[in-house]
């Protein structure tokens, strides 16, 4: 397989960045928990829902890390009082990271269900047209 290289491309100026987005995104597909969805609930407006049963808000750390949604869950310890005959509900402590993109910010998130939701928002940019002045070149 052969690996991709943005930053040497002679139309790609300025991307050198996407190749280590693409590489940090990479390590983070292989994550399995808690699972999610994202959903385009407007033009410029997006929802990512996290399942984290058992979860509650204080148990739950949301930050933007350099361009990069981390969700980490950690609930506290047991006090060992509980003597369960079946464990299938997972209590264990997770971490999820989504890259956002230039522009993409959150604007708020919420609890319900046992549901995560976090509402992101993409600002859409002026189209600005520059004209760019030509000079002459000086003989010397």
């Amino acid at each position: 397989m052969t690996k991709l290289n943005f930053g040497g491309h002679p139309y790609l100026l300025g991307f050198e960045q996407l190749e280590r987005l693409v590489e940090r995104t990479a390590k983070t597909a292989g994550e399995g928990y808690p699972p999610f969805n994202i959903e385009a609930v407007a033009e410029n407006a997006y929802r990512i829902t996290l399942a984290v049963a058992g979860f509650r808000e204080d148990d739950v750390a949301i930050t933007v890390e350099d361009r990069q949604l981390v969700i980490r869950g950690r609930q506290p310890e047991d006090d060992g009082n509980r003597v369960f005959l079946h464990r299938g509900i997972a209590g264990r402590a997770f971490q999820r990271s989504f890259v956002l993109a230039e522009g993409v910010d959150v604007a708020g998130a919420m609890m319900e269900h046992g549901l995560l939701h976090i509402d992101l928002h993409r600002a859409v940019p002026d189209v600005v047209v520059q004209r760019i002045p030509i000079g002459r070149g000086s003989k010397g």
